[in-house]
């Protein structure tokens, strides 16, 4: 399968070099990076190339590297059901770039992209309808970001009085989540639960 994914990343790499960055196999699949201004393009190609024919888009997702200069990777999923293979492309872009929308190619990529814009907040240019599509209307921020809080800006409750749903900020004042797990090998001043065996066997 291996000289298979190779035989193809050359071959695409030979019909497209203006689009193909790099490609590499690892874990037994084919993953190609792709100049973002070539995207469409290429999709086009690997759907039409009689070698390729990578007719099925399975997923579209994003990967956030904070630290990066190119902060986001958007990654696509393909099938051939044609040649048995799939591939995955890569496209590396800066937080405030935006990424063409490839749902003239794949229509199914048009709630792909929504998802990734709602988790991400990476923008389609192109795409016909690019709106929020799991969170709720105003919802503040992008949850699959690397900088987004775990408990998010605000919490969602009913109101007994007002006789609705209302939205306000996350106003954490249970102790329980104030956690510390200091132990007497880091100085703290008290014993947890089960260390008094490692002091007992020090002394």
């Amino acid at each position: 399968m291996s000289e298979a994914l190779q035989e193809l990343g050359a071959h695409v790499e030979l019909k497209r070099p203006n689009a193909v960055l790099s490609h590499e196999i690892a874990h037994g699949e084919l993953t190609i990076s792709v100049v973002p201004s070539a995207l469409v393009d290429f999709v086009e190609f690997l759907k039409s190339d009689r070698s390729c024919r990578f007719s099925s888009l399975v997923d579209i997702t994003a990967v956030d590297y904070p630290t990066r200069d190119k902060r986001f990777d958007v990654v696509y999923h393909f099938l051939s059901m044609y040649q048995n293979h799939r591939i995955r492309l890569r496209v590396s872009m800066r937080e405030d770039d935006m990424v063409s929308s490839i749902c003239e190619v794949h229509p199914s990529a048009n709630w792909f992209e929504r998802e990734v814009f709602d988790m991400f907040g990476i923008l389609f240019s192109g795409h016909p309808d690019l709106r929020r599509i799991l969170t709720d209307y105003g919802f503040r921020g992008h949850p699959l970001r690397k900088d987004f809080p775990t408990t998010g800006y605000t919490e969602v409750r009913y109101d007994e009085e007002q006789k609705r749903v209302v939205y306000e900020p996350v106003n954490l004042v249970q102790e329980y989540r104030q956690f510390d797990f200091m132990s007497p090998w880091e100085g703290a001043e008290y014993i947890l639960p089960g260390d008094e065996k490692n002091e007992q066997a020090k002394g």
